[in-house]
């Protein structure tokens, strides 16, 4: 294996085991700017080393191992830097090595969950809403500072300091690195199903990148719901955020084609979808609608359901999908739920009607830089033959995307346009992409 090939995949490594890396870390040091800085120590290493020794067997364990050698380290060596006197007696040489030893067991001792303890570390209340889904993304969902920021359309600086501010106002704090109990795990617990969320959202269609899909965050996402409704069995927001997750990773080998391109939701083959998960999910859904009325996961998870329960593309209930939209624009009204309901009420009642939406969303500054907006606009005006205008459109779409995949398939209906290619439906992926379904 080449030194590219190698430094490939130990970023496919890095991806997978950060999350887990950074939560044992967290458990050990207490302390979550250390955890991360430990984290990307041992990725250092990984990259100086693996190049000529070769990936490990197990590269997580290879990293935790890594990690732990050099927060061991450091705690000597600050111990050394602390003391003020010359004489080291063997009382300061038992402190140390009993400080040592603690630090240790803190890592082997098994505490429960640490993924689950580092959200709701990083959601503790201390923090801005802002804050707990930009920590909780670097941590969690290992995205990039850049990634966030364009998943938010926020400036990058803005979310680099707040990110740094969240650890320094956690580690000040000296917040307990654990699952609260009681009032305190409800009052979180809104914050915390938004981060899972958020992460799913991740998982399900990548920011940036070459992958379309990133499923293995989007699992961690989703076995982190199941866990939070172990915990709080009686929120029905919780279990309709499961339904969610479940009902939408159905879809992941349908989603994309034997090269890894994307395959949008009206041409998927159904017969490849997860008809256990779905079964899943639309039970989290019955015990979510039975505990109270809808909020935004449990109506996103009806929507899903109508999708999930049709069995071919034609036999879709857009007009019920229309309905829920509206339900949930009233509910929680946003730039990105309009665009949403406007697919659904182009494909209930015509293009002409979605594109009239569409169009008085155009000055909307939270989707001034993104795709999304483009990109149905443009399958809306293909549907209606304006094929000029919708060319022009899929073009910025592509140019606003950072995802490889995504860039591609907007550049190649751009191609359908130039050969006049109109007729085909409107898609409710684009819009979708990053607030499913």
């Amino acid at each position: 294996m080449s030194t590219t090939e190698t430094h490939q995949a130990i970023n496919a490594v890095w991806r997978i085991e950060q999350a887990k890396l950074v939560a044992g870390l967290a458990r050990m040091v207490r302390d979550i700017g250390q955890a991360e800085e430990l984290a990307q120590d041992a990725l250092v290493v990984a990259l100086e080393r693996w190049p000529e020794t070769g990936i490990p067997d197990n590269p997580g364990a290879w990293l935790m191992a890594t990690a732990k050698r050099r927060a061991i380290d450091r705690l000597r060596h600050r111990k050394m830097q602390d003391r003020k006197h010359v004489e080291i007696g063997y009382g300061l040489d038992l402190e140390q090595e009993s400080a040592v030893a603690d630090l240790e067991a803190r890592l082997d001792d098994d505490i429960g969950d640490d993924l689950l303890k580092l959200v709701f570390t990083a959601c503790h209340p201390i923090l801005s809403r802002e804050a707990r889904v930009a920590l909780t993304l670097r941590l969690i969902g290992g995205l990039s500072t850049a990634e966030i920021a364009r998943a938010f359309f926020v400036p990058e600086p803005t979310i680099a300091q707040r990110i740094v501010r969240a650890k320094r106002a956690l580690a000040d704090a000296e917040v307990p690195y654990e699952v609260p109990r009681g009032d305190e795990l409800a009052a979180r617990l809104a914050s915390v199903c938004e981060v899972v969320y958020l992460v799913f959202n991740e998982g399900y269609a990548a920011t940036a990148g070459e992958d379309w899909i990133r499923p293995q965050l989007a699992q961690e996402a989703v076995r982190l719901g199941r866990i939070l409704a172990g915990l709080a069995p009686g929120e029905a927001e919780v279990h309709g955020l499961v339904a969610l997750m479940e009902i939408q990773s159905s879809r992941f080998a349908a989603r994309v084609g034997p090269n890894g391109e994307p395959v949008l939701l009206l041409d998927q083959n159904r017969a490849r979808w997860d008809h256990l998960l779905i079964r899943r999910g639309l039970a989290a859904l019955d015990r979510a609608e039975a505990l109270g009325p809808r909020g935004p996961y449990t109506l996103q998870a009806a929507i899903a359901a109508c999708h999930a329960r049709a069995a071919t593309a034609d036999q879709t209930d857009w007009l019920r999908i229309a309905d829920l939209y509206d339900e949930l624009a009233t509910l929680t009204p946003s730039p990105v739920v309009e665009l949403n309901r406007a697919v659904a009420i182009a494909m209930a009642h015509g293009p002409a009607a979605g594109l009239a939406i569409v169009d008085a969303l155009a000055n909307e500054p939270a989707l001034a830089a993104s795709h999304l907006l483009p990109g149905v606009r443009a399958d809306f005006l293909m549907k209606l033959d304006r094929l000029d205008e919708a060319r022009i459109e899929f073009e910025r779409a592509a140019s606003l995307t950072r995802n490889q995949r995504e860039r591609d398939l907007l550049m190649a209906r751009a191609a359908e346009c130039a050969g006049g290619i109109g007729e085909r439906p409107a898609t409710a992926s684009l819009a979708s992409a990053r607030r499913p379904p």
